[in-house]
Protein backbone atom coordinates (compact mmCIF):
# COMPACT_ATOMS: atom_id res chain seq x y z
CA UNK A 1 0.00 0.00 0.00
CA UNK A 2 1.15 3.46 -0.87
CA UNK A 3 0.88 7.13 1.45
CA UNK A 4 -1.85 7.93 -1.19
CA UNK A 5 -3.82 5.05 -0.44
CA UNK A 6 -2.92 5.01 3.16
CA UNK A 7 -4.18 8.61 3.80
CA UNK A 8 -7.08 7.50 1.57
CA UNK A 9 -7.76 4.83 3.81
CA UNK A 10 -7.33 7.20 6.77
CA UNK A 11 -9.98 9.74 5.69
CA UNK A 12 -12.69 6.98 4.38
CA UNK A 13 -12.07 5.20 7.58
CA UNK A 14 -11.96 7.90 10.56
CA UNK A 15 -13.88 10.98 8.83
CA UNK A 16 -10.23 12.83 8.93
CA UNK A 17 -9.63 15.62 6.59
CA UNK A 18 -7.48 14.82 4.12
CA UNK A 19 -5.66 18.09 3.78
CA UNK A 20 -4.50 17.75 7.68
CA UNK A 21 -3.43 14.49 7.46
CA UNK A 22 -1.42 15.29 4.41
CA UNK A 23 -0.35 17.98 6.39
CA UNK A 24 0.81 15.74 9.89
CA UNK A 25 2.55 13.28 7.31
CA UNK A 26 4.47 16.01 5.64
CA UNK A 27 5.27 17.67 9.09
CA UNK A 28 5.93 14.17 10.76
CA UNK A 29 8.32 13.54 8.00
CA UNK A 30 10.51 16.54 8.40
CA UNK A 31 10.98 16.66 11.80
CA UNK A 32 12.23 13.27 11.80
CA UNK A 33 15.16 14.50 8.78
CA UNK A 34 15.55 17.50 10.76
CA UNK A 35 16.64 15.35 13.25
CA UNK A 36 19.76 13.49 11.67
CA UNK A 37 20.32 16.47 9.28
CA UNK A 38 20.46 19.15 12.21
CA UNK A 39 22.46 22.02 9.67
CA UNK A 40 19.14 21.49 7.19
CA UNK A 41 16.21 23.65 6.76
CA UNK A 42 13.48 21.05 5.39
CA UNK A 43 10.51 21.53 3.13
CA UNK A 44 8.64 18.26 2.63
CA UNK A 45 5.66 18.20 -0.30
CA UNK A 46 3.25 15.60 -0.95
CA UNK A 47 2.91 15.69 -4.97
CA UNK A 48 0.49 14.85 -7.24
CA UNK A 49 1.36 11.31 -7.81
CA UNK A 50 1.01 10.71 -4.33
CA UNK A 51 4.12 10.56 -2.70
CA UNK A 52 6.84 12.96 -1.41
CA UNK A 53 8.97 15.23 -2.38
CA UNK A 54 11.97 16.74 -0.20
CA UNK A 55 13.92 20.13 0.06
CA UNK A 56 16.04 22.00 1.75
CA UNK A 57 15.89 25.66 1.24
CA UNK A 58 18.86 27.71 0.36
CA UNK A 59 19.76 31.31 -0.60
CA UNK A 60 21.15 32.07 -3.50
CA UNK A 61 24.54 33.62 -3.20
CA UNK A 62 27.53 34.62 -5.55
CA UNK A 63 30.08 32.89 -3.17
CA UNK A 64 29.20 29.93 -1.09
CA UNK A 65 30.71 29.90 2.65
CA UNK A 66 27.87 27.72 4.02
CA UNK A 67 26.81 24.49 1.90
CA UNK A 68 24.04 24.04 4.30
CA UNK A 69 22.35 27.21 3.63
CA UNK A 70 23.46 28.56 0.48
CA UNK A 71 24.26 27.46 -3.24
CA UNK A 72 25.82 29.62 -5.91
CA UNK A 73 23.88 31.32 -8.80
CA UNK A 74 24.78 28.57 -11.46
CA UNK A 75 23.47 25.88 -9.65
CA UNK A 76 20.35 27.92 -8.47
CA UNK A 77 19.54 28.54 -12.23
CA UNK A 78 19.99 24.64 -12.70
CA UNK A 79 16.86 24.08 -10.51
CA UNK A 80 15.07 27.00 -11.10
CA UNK A 81 16.01 29.25 -14.55
CA UNK A 82 14.78 32.31 -12.90
CA UNK A 83 16.86 32.49 -9.92
CA UNK A 84 18.55 35.33 -9.06
CA UNK A 85 20.91 36.12 -6.22
CA UNK A 86 19.06 36.41 -2.82
CA UNK A 87 16.40 34.18 -3.57
CA UNK A 88 15.32 31.36 -1.78
CA UNK A 89 15.67 28.02 -3.78
CA UNK A 90 14.23 24.71 -2.94
CA UNK A 91 16.90 22.12 -3.64
CA UNK A 92 16.11 18.25 -3.94
CA UNK A 93 17.61 16.48 -1.37
CA UNK A 94 17.78 12.65 -1.63
CA UNK A 95 19.45 11.42 1.76
CA UNK A 96 18.07 9.06 3.41
CA UNK A 97 16.94 8.84 7.16
CA UNK A 98 17.85 5.74 9.35
CA UNK A 99 15.30 3.27 11.30
CA UNK A 100 15.41 5.09 14.49
CA UNK A 101 14.60 8.62 12.38
CA UNK A 102 11.75 6.29 10.43
CA UNK A 103 10.04 4.89 13.77
CA UNK A 104 10.01 8.79 15.53
CA UNK A 105 8.41 9.48 12.14
CA UNK A 106 5.63 6.90 12.53
CA UNK A 107 4.90 7.98 16.23
CA UNK A 108 5.03 12.06 15.68
CA UNK A 109 2.44 11.05 13.02
CA UNK A 110 0.32 8.34 15.09
CA UNK A 111 0.18 11.01 17.71
CA UNK A 112 -0.47 13.85 15.82
CA UNK A 113 -3.81 11.57 14.11
CA UNK A 114 -4.93 11.00 17.49
CA UNK A 115 -4.88 14.20 18.03
CA UNK A 116 -6.95 14.98 15.31
CA UNK A 117 -9.32 12.23 15.73
CA UNK A 118 -10.23 13.50 18.92
CA UNK A 119 -10.83 17.29 18.33
CA UNK A 120 -13.17 15.92 15.77
CA UNK A 121 -15.08 13.92 18.18
CA UNK A 122 -15.15 17.22 20.40
CA UNK A 123 -16.38 19.50 17.63
CA UNK A 124 -18.87 16.82 16.72
CA UNK A 125 -20.32 16.10 20.13
CA UNK A 126 -19.35 19.50 22.34
CA UNK A 127 -22.65 20.69 21.58
CA UNK A 128 -24.54 18.01 22.48
CA UNK A 129 -22.98 17.61 25.50
CA UNK A 130 -26.48 17.47 28.75
CA UNK A 131 -28.32 15.68 26.05
CA UNK A 132 -30.04 12.26 25.71
CA UNK A 133 -28.53 10.36 22.78
CA UNK A 134 -28.81 6.88 21.78
CA UNK A 135 -26.64 4.04 21.51
CA UNK A 136 -26.08 0.33 21.81
CA UNK A 137 -24.37 -1.42 24.34
CA UNK A 138 -21.03 -2.45 22.92
CA UNK A 139 -19.32 -4.57 25.80
CA UNK A 140 -18.80 -4.94 29.57
CA UNK A 141 -15.22 -3.39 30.82
CA UNK A 142 -14.17 -4.18 34.76
CA UNK A 143 -15.33 -0.59 35.53
CA UNK A 144 -18.10 0.17 33.00
CA UNK A 145 -19.70 -0.32 29.62
CA UNK A 146 -18.71 0.80 26.06
CA UNK A 147 -20.85 2.12 24.10
CA UNK A 148 -21.28 2.48 20.60
CA UNK A 149 -22.63 5.96 19.58
CA UNK A 150 -22.80 6.45 15.79
CA UNK A 151 -19.18 5.79 14.68
CA UNK A 152 -17.66 6.67 18.02
CA UNK A 153 -17.49 4.74 21.59
CA UNK A 154 -18.75 6.12 24.81
CA UNK A 155 -17.68 4.93 28.46
CA UNK A 156 -21.11 4.41 30.75
CA UNK A 157 -19.78 3.70 34.30
CA UNK A 158 -20.52 1.47 36.83
CA UNK A 159 -21.46 4.03 38.90
CA UNK A 160 -23.57 5.94 36.41
CA UNK A 161 -25.68 2.81 35.81
CA UNK A 162 -28.99 3.03 37.92
CA UNK A 163 -28.94 0.17 40.67
CA UNK A 164 -30.14 -3.49 39.85
CA UNK A 165 -30.93 -2.55 35.64
CA UNK A 166 -29.73 -5.20 33.43
CA UNK A 167 -27.22 -3.86 30.55
CA UNK A 168 -27.49 -6.31 27.82
CA UNK A 169 -24.49 -6.49 25.22
CA UNK A 170 -25.90 -5.87 22.04
CA UNK A 171 -29.36 -3.83 23.15
CA UNK A 172 -29.96 -0.10 22.73
CA UNK A 173 -29.76 2.52 25.00
CA UNK A 174 -30.44 6.08 25.67
CA UNK A 175 -27.73 7.87 27.68
CA UNK A 176 -27.40 11.36 28.93
CA UNK A 177 -24.16 12.64 27.15
CA UNK A 178 -22.67 14.11 30.42
CA UNK A 179 -19.24 15.25 29.44
CA UNK A 180 -17.04 15.58 26.61
CA UNK A 181 -13.54 15.64 26.83
CA UNK A 182 -10.92 17.28 24.96
CA UNK A 183 -8.45 14.49 25.27
CA UNK A 184 -9.35 10.55 25.40
CA UNK A 185 -9.18 9.22 29.06
CA UNK A 186 -9.36 5.47 29.19
CA UNK A 187 -9.42 5.56 25.17
CA UNK A 188 -12.91 7.42 25.80
CA UNK A 189 -13.85 10.81 24.84
CA UNK A 190 -17.60 10.59 25.52
CA UNK A 191 -18.64 10.39 29.57
CA UNK A 192 -22.02 9.01 29.83
CA UNK A 193 -24.78 8.73 32.72
CA UNK A 194 -28.02 7.06 33.38
CA UNK A 195 -28.27 8.39 37.07
CA UNK A 196 -28.33 12.28 37.34
CA UNK A 197 -31.45 14.43 37.87
CA UNK A 198 -30.49 15.74 34.48
CA UNK A 199 -31.07 12.20 32.61
CA UNK A 200 -34.81 12.12 33.97
CA UNK A 201 -34.86 15.88 33.23
CA UNK A 202 -34.19 15.60 30.13
CA UNK A 203 -36.69 12.42 29.51
CA UNK A 204 -39.39 14.54 30.51
CA UNK A 205 -38.12 17.60 27.50
CA UNK A 206 -38.00 14.57 25.12
CA UNK A 207 -41.46 12.62 25.97
CA UNK A 208 -43.80 15.56 27.26
CA UNK A 209 -44.52 18.85 24.15
CA UNK A 210 -45.58 21.34 26.52
CA UNK A 211 -42.25 20.74 28.62
CA UNK A 212 -39.89 20.94 25.60
CA UNK A 213 -42.22 24.09 24.31
CA UNK A 214 -41.46 26.08 27.68
CA UNK A 215 -45.22 25.92 28.39
CA UNK A 216 -44.88 23.64 31.38
CA UNK A 217 -41.55 24.11 33.32
CA UNK A 218 -39.41 21.93 35.39
CA UNK A 219 -38.55 24.37 38.47
CA UNK A 220 -36.32 21.94 40.60
CA UNK A 221 -35.57 18.17 40.20
CA UNK A 222 -33.60 16.05 42.58
CA UNK A 223 -33.23 12.09 42.90
CA UNK A 224 -31.50 8.97 44.31
CA UNK A 225 -31.35 6.95 41.60
CA UNK A 226 -33.28 3.44 41.33
CA UNK A 227 -35.44 5.22 44.57
CA UNK A 228 -37.21 8.16 43.25
CA UNK A 229 -37.02 11.20 41.10
CA UNK A 230 -39.03 14.04 42.86
CA UNK A 231 -39.84 16.90 40.24
CA UNK A 232 -41.34 20.21 40.95
CA UNK A 233 -43.08 21.35 37.76
CA UNK A 234 -45.27 25.09 36.93
CA UNK A 235 -47.46 26.12 34.34
CA UNK A 236 -46.71 29.32 32.24
CA UNK A 237 -50.84 28.96 31.53
CA UNK A 238 -53.11 29.03 34.24
CA UNK A 239 -55.90 26.84 32.26
CA UNK A 240 -52.92 23.60 32.00
CA UNK A 241 -52.53 21.37 34.87
CA UNK A 242 -48.12 21.17 34.85
CA UNK A 243 -48.99 17.59 36.53
CA UNK A 244 -51.43 16.59 35.10
CA UNK A 245 -50.14 17.33 31.70
CA UNK A 246 -47.00 15.42 32.67
CA UNK A 247 -48.62 12.25 33.68
CA UNK A 248 -51.36 11.70 30.54
CA UNK A 249 -54.46 10.47 30.31
CA UNK A 250 -54.42 7.00 31.68
CA UNK A 251 -50.27 7.78 32.97
CA UNK A 252 -49.75 7.72 29.33
CA UNK A 253 -46.96 10.42 29.36
CA UNK A 254 -45.00 9.16 32.20
CA UNK A 255 -45.12 5.50 31.67
CA UNK A 256 -42.27 5.12 29.04
CA UNK A 257 -40.36 7.13 31.19
CA UNK A 258 -41.00 4.87 34.38
CA UNK A 259 -40.04 1.66 31.72
CA UNK A 260 -36.57 3.99 31.10
CA UNK A 261 -35.89 4.31 34.72
CA UNK A 262 -37.09 0.57 35.54
CA UNK A 263 -38.71 0.05 39.15
CA UNK A 264 -37.59 4.13 40.21
CA UNK A 265 -40.43 6.13 41.17
CA UNK A 266 -41.15 9.58 40.30
CA UNK A 267 -43.24 12.04 42.48
CA UNK A 268 -44.53 15.22 40.51
CA UNK A 269 -45.34 18.64 42.68
CA UNK A 270 -46.72 21.23 41.67
CA UNK A 271 -44.90 24.43 42.18
CA UNK A 272 -46.08 27.03 44.91
CA UNK A 273 -44.58 30.33 46.57
CA UNK A 274 -46.17 29.23 49.70
CA UNK A 275 -43.40 27.27 51.53
CA UNK A 276 -44.96 25.40 53.66
CA UNK A 277 -46.86 23.77 51.13
CA UNK A 278 -44.60 23.08 48.95
CA UNK A 279 -43.14 21.03 51.62
CA UNK A 280 -46.32 19.28 52.20
CA UNK A 281 -46.18 18.31 48.70
CA UNK A 282 -42.52 17.38 48.77
CA UNK A 283 -43.32 14.76 51.42
CA UNK A 284 -45.49 12.94 49.20
CA UNK A 285 -47.07 9.99 49.69
CA UNK A 286 -47.12 11.37 53.61
CA UNK A 287 -50.36 12.93 54.27
CA UNK A 288 -49.10 16.16 56.62
CA UNK A 289 -51.20 18.10 58.86
CA UNK A 290 -49.33 20.92 59.11
CA UNK A 291 -46.04 22.67 58.70
CA UNK A 292 -44.14 25.14 60.71
CA UNK A 293 -41.27 26.95 59.92
CA UNK A 294 -38.89 27.79 62.06
CA UNK A 295 -36.10 29.59 60.34
CA UNK A 296 -34.48 29.82 57.15
CA UNK A 297 -33.36 26.46 57.19
CA UNK A 298 -35.47 24.48 58.90
CA UNK A 299 -39.16 23.84 59.38
CA UNK A 300 -41.05 21.50 61.91
CA UNK A 301 -43.99 19.14 60.20
CA UNK A 302 -46.35 17.39 61.84
CA UNK A 303 -47.98 14.59 60.83
CA UNK A 304 -50.08 11.33 62.22
CA UNK A 305 -47.79 8.17 63.65
CA UNK A 306 -49.35 6.05 60.79
CA UNK A 307 -47.74 8.41 58.22
CA UNK A 308 -43.96 9.06 59.54
CA UNK A 309 -43.19 6.09 58.04
CA UNK A 310 -44.40 7.41 54.72
CA UNK A 311 -42.57 10.37 55.03
CA UNK A 312 -39.30 8.91 55.98
CA UNK A 313 -39.15 6.75 53.25
CA UNK A 314 -36.80 3.56 52.68
CA UNK A 315 -33.54 4.33 54.72
CA UNK A 316 -34.77 7.81 54.90
CA UNK A 317 -34.34 8.92 51.30
CA UNK A 318 -37.64 10.51 50.52
CA UNK A 319 -37.12 13.03 53.42
CA UNK A 320 -33.65 13.10 52.45
CA UNK A 321 -35.03 13.96 49.40
CA UNK A 322 -37.82 16.48 50.44
CA UNK A 323 -35.23 18.35 52.19
CA UNK A 324 -32.93 18.64 48.99
CA UNK A 325 -35.72 19.77 47.03
CA UNK A 326 -37.09 22.84 49.05
CA UNK A 327 -33.50 23.40 50.81
CA UNK A 328 -35.25 23.10 54.17
CA UNK A 329 -34.10 20.52 56.91
CA UNK A 330 -37.27 18.65 57.94
CA UNK A 331 -37.76 17.75 61.49
CA UNK A 332 -40.97 15.31 61.66
CA UNK A 333 -43.27 15.61 64.95
CA UNK A 334 -46.38 13.30 65.57
CA UNK A 335 -49.60 14.46 66.51
CA UNK A 336 -51.06 12.40 69.65
CA UNK A 337 -54.78 12.24 68.87
CA UNK A 338 -57.33 12.12 71.63
CA UNK A 339 -57.43 8.30 71.84
CA UNK A 340 -53.78 8.05 72.29
CA UNK A 341 -53.78 11.40 74.75
CA UNK A 342 -56.15 9.27 77.12
CA UNK A 343 -54.17 5.99 76.36
CA UNK A 344 -51.03 8.09 77.54
CA UNK A 345 -52.94 9.41 80.50
CA UNK A 346 -53.27 6.26 81.73
CA UNK A 347 -50.18 5.05 80.97
CA UNK A 348 -49.18 7.84 83.35
CA UNK A 349 -51.66 7.59 86.28
CA UNK A 350 -50.52 3.70 86.36
CA UNK A 351 -46.57 4.66 86.64
CA UNK A 352 -47.67 7.67 88.84
CA UNK A 353 -49.79 5.23 91.28
CA UNK A 354 -47.28 1.95 91.15
CA UNK A 355 -44.32 4.98 92.38
CA UNK A 356 -45.97 6.27 95.43
CA UNK A 357 -46.99 2.39 96.15
CA UNK A 358 -43.64 1.62 95.86
CA UNK A 359 -42.82 4.52 98.14
CA UNK A 360 -45.27 3.77 101.24
CA UNK A 361 -44.00 0.38 101.23
CA UNK A 362 -40.27 1.68 101.48
CA UNK A 363 -41.11 4.09 104.21
CA UNK A 364 -42.99 1.13 106.15
CA UNK A 365 -39.77 -0.38 106.10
Amino acid sequence: MNLSEVIDSLVKERSLDREKIIQIVCDGIRTAYERRFLDYKFIVVYNSAGNLDLFIEKQVVEVVTDDAEEISLKKARSINPKAELGDAVNVPFDEKIGRIEVLAARQIIAARIRELEQKAIYDDFKDRKGSIIGGTVHKKERIGYSIIIGEQSGFLAITSVIPEEQIRIGAPIRVLLKEVLTVAQGGYQLILDRVSPDFVKELIHLEIPEVFEGIVEIKNIVRIAGYKTKIVVASRNKEIDPVGTCVGIGGARIKPILKELGNEKIDLIPWTENLEQLIKFSLKPAEIDRVEIVNEKQAVVWLARDQRSFAIGKMGQNIALASRLTGIDVQLQEIVSPTDQVILQDIYTEQRDQDFDTQDEEERE
